[in-house]
């Protein structure tokens, strides 16, 4: 065939490969001479946002990455955690946002292959999955065949590679119109003392491709994901990649089984910019040079040019410097699991990514330069207006009862089962908590008591209203969700999805977020170890909510001492730990407002760190002991739906107190922030009051006692379990089913 790799550069040309005139301009001074096609994708897919991160990273290094338990931090495939006993958790959370809201399905899919290469490419086995994922209004024409195939993408990859899907979040909302979010995250298990790494090391070693065969799919897909939607939407399609979980089931075992031999000296996941990245960074991280020889690459269609192959990102694919003498070993092992093994080039001493196709070079550039020369972007930023505090005068009146029962049947807090059921969340066998309660928990297999809890959180509304706050409260639910098992949180990940950096009101929103998400780190002792940022989340000017995703993991010494959100039994007492004395009234921003009244005002709530740090705690110690019984943490719809959930995870009602002359709107739908739900035998509450209450710290009254089929809120109508497990599980499958809007 014939391949044109000196078309002119034309102003087109180059900001259809995302690059402003200011970047070709620095390309061109870079390496002395205008670049070739074949060399313009090549800097495209590595200084593209997606990979560059040159919007972020200014801010990004102001996040704690370290602690005692980091072994890994943020720059690797993913971040690798001590648990202890000689063994480490590898996790990460990444988006595929823009692929999933092009094609739903394989969007989904390949979004989870990504992430659990991420994890296995270190050298871990995944044994947890979880996804959060946002969509539009349900009544907007694409919202539900966009539910259905990212749901299903999900459920059809992790379920057949064999991975347990643990939790997650699903919400609806307007502002995920035309840019929906796919956050996928993978954990997996590693001896600590053998993590594999991405630094090539030592001269002439050859780079062997693993893996599935390279195709056209997923060409520009980085680029893609870097800029935002516009009315060609349908257009880009040929640039979501095509998964094949079977495939790489088959690579995770044929990986961990080379990785035995002692024949990896580096090994890279070929995801974004696909051969292009893997190859680049584990060149430049090693202070190496990469020779390519294109004509060695497994490819599965016919006449692919050299551009599309740098380019693909085809799935289930591997790059890896290997030791030489074990060459043949590990095309053994890769034959034998019907993989392909390609020696495609050699490392070199040059600091050059030479490219070769044909016997011809089509492609020489200063490899430090792809990576370690891309732009980074001060970018102008305003700081965030923030709303005018909800008036007590200003609160809208509902009958209490009612009001809870239009909640629990609402797009945003009705059971998410329809989802989950589709999702296999027990394979493996070490799923000890499935999801609907405040974290999955997986037993660690070996291990007589030791388990792992993981969960994902953010209140984008609270985000919008104050990004400072609202990071901080990501954080903070996070660690309440962990902790509201008996989980000791020892580190997360992020996923800050965001609108177009070029407007100094969206760089503003992302700005104060991480602010806020670094100070509740380091005060929650909960550092950042691995991460994605995706930005250009935006259609036809029109942005997302700020998204920052955390995604956490905690350690249980003894899961037979876990806590549980269903109540334990008839006859034990409710207490409401951390509320301040009035048990708490934060009407701003909340559920309560926005679901019923279509309301977004008020100010965020507020997060007490040191408070946080001091009611978590205490909680923590009453569940190890075997003090609380049930745990649960408050989040959206405050006291009432709290209650509502722990009811209905046990099928165990309950009467809970007013306070005298209190408003019971704000009592019971308040979302104030550092509170918990804990329940005690009546003998263990005593105890507890006499001997430990005074010197907590915490206010933690007695507000009501478990019992009966129905649950009572103060001096509201009691309503019957079984009328709040319709109104709670009946929205989901009849909105699937087309039956409401």
């Amino acid at each position: 065939m014939t391949f044109n790799n000196a078309v002119a550069m034309t102003p087109k040309l180059i900001a259809d490969h995302g690059l402003k005139a200011d970047e070709y301009a620095k390309i061109v001074s870079l390496i002395g001479r205008e670049p070739n096609l074949t060399e313009l994708g090549i800097f495209s897919a590595m200084w593209n946002e997606h990979c560059s991160y040159k919007s972020s990273k200014k801010w990004l290094r102001t996040l704690p990455t370290s602690g005692p338990r980091v072994i890994q931090g943020p720059g690797e495939n993913a971040g690798v955690v001590d648990i202890g006993d000689g063994q480490a958790v590898v996790f990460k959370m990444e988006s595929h946002n823009h692929p999933s809201f092009i094609e739903p399905y394989q969007g989904a899919a390949t979004g989870m292959g990504g992430i659990l290469r991420d994890v296995f490419t270190m050298g871990a086995r995944p044994i947890a999955a979880m996804n959060a994922l946002r969509f539009g209004d349900p009544a907007h024409e694409k919202t539900r065949h966009l539910v259905s195939g990212v749901v299903a993408g999900i459920g059809g990859y992790a379920n057949s590679f064999g991975v347990p899907t643990v939790g997650g979040e699903v919400d609806f909302d307007a502002r995920y119109n035309g840019n929906i979010l796919v956050n996928a995250f993978a954990a997996g298990l590693a001896e600590a003392d053998k993590i594999f790494y991405s630094t090539a090391r030592g001269v002439g070693l050859p780079v062997v491709y693993l893996g599935a065969k390279t195709g056209r799919d997923g060409v520009g897909g980085a680029t893609m994901a870097s800029a935002e939607f516009g009315d060609d939407i349908d257009e880009k399609r040929p640039t979501v990649q095509v998964g094949d979980p079977f495939t790489e089931k088959r690579l995770l075992e044929a990986c961990l089984e080379l990785m035995a031999t002692g024949a990896v000296i580096a090994i890279q996941d070929m995801g974004a910019a696909g051969l292009t990245c893997s190859a680049v960074e584990m060149g430049a991280k090693g202070d190496l040079g990469i020779r390519l020889d294109l004509d060695q690459v497994p490819v599965r269609e016919a006449e692919m040019t050299p551009y599309e192959m740098m380019l693909s990102e085809s799935q289930e694919r591997m790059l890896m410097v290997l030791h030489p003498e074990k060459e043949a070993e590990a095309r053994a092992v890769f034959e034998k699991w019907e993989l392909d093994f390609a020696t495609v080039g050699t490392t070199t001493d040059d600091l050059r990514f030479r490219v070769f196709w044909r016997g011809a070079e089509v492609a020489n550039l200063p490899i430090k330069d792809l990576g370690d020369e891309a732009p980074e972007y001060d970018r102008p930023w305003t700081k965030p207006t923030l709303p005018d505090a909800l008036a007590e005068t200003d609160i809208p009146q509902m009958d209490v009862a009612d009001a809870l029962l239009a909640l629990l049947g609402s797009s945003a807090l009705s059971s998410r089962r329809w989802v989950y059921e589709q999702y296999d969340t027990l394979i493996q066998g070490n799923s000890v908590q499935r999801p609907g309660g405040d974290a999955g928990v997986v037993r660690i297999e070996g291990h007589a008591t030791k388990a792992l809890a993981f969960t994902s959180d953010v209140t984008p509304r609270y985000c919008e209203a104050d990004p400072y706050e609202g990071g901080k409260q990501a954080v903070a639910e996070c660690w309440r969700n962990l902790t509201a098992t008996g989980a000791d949180p020892i580190a997360a990940t992020d996923n800050l999805n965001f609108g177009n950096p070029e407007r100094p009101e969206i760089m503003g929103q992302l700005v104060e977020a991480v602010r806020g998400i670094g100070d509740a780190c380091r005060a929650l002792e909960f550092p950042i170890v691995s991460g994605n940022v995706s930005l250009y989340n935006e259609t036809n000017g029109r942005g997302i909510l700020p998204t920052p995703t955390i995604g956490g993991v905690g350690l249980i010494p003894d899961w037979s001492r876990m806590a549980r959100v269903g109540f334990a039994a008839e006859d034990e007492c409710i207490l409401l730990f951390g509320a301040p004395d009035w048990w708490g009234t934060h009407l701003g921003q909340s559920i309560y407002l926005k679901e019923l009244f279509g309301r977004r005002d008020g100010r965020a709530p507020g997060v007490d760190l040191a408070h946080e740090k001091r009611v978590g705690d205490l909680v923590r110690a009453l569940i190890r002991e075997g003090i609380a019984t049930a745990v649960h943490d408050l989040s959206d719809g405050g006291l009432a739906v709290g209650l509502a959930e722990m009811a209905l995870a046990s099928g165990i009602g309950a009467v809970v107190n007013q306070l005298d002359g209190g408003d019971p709107i704000p009592l019971f739908f308040g979302e104030d922030q550092g509170r918990y739900l804990v329940t005690m035998t009546r003998a263990a509450m005593e105890e507890f009051y006499e001997a430990r209450y005074a010197e907590a710290g915490v206010f933690a009254p007695w507000i009501g006692v478990t019992g009966g089929t129905s649950l009572t809120l103060g001096e509201a109508r009691p309503l019957a379990l079984n009328a709040l497990r319709s109104a709670h599980e009946g929205w989901f499958p009849a909105y699937m089913a087309g039956e409401v809007a």
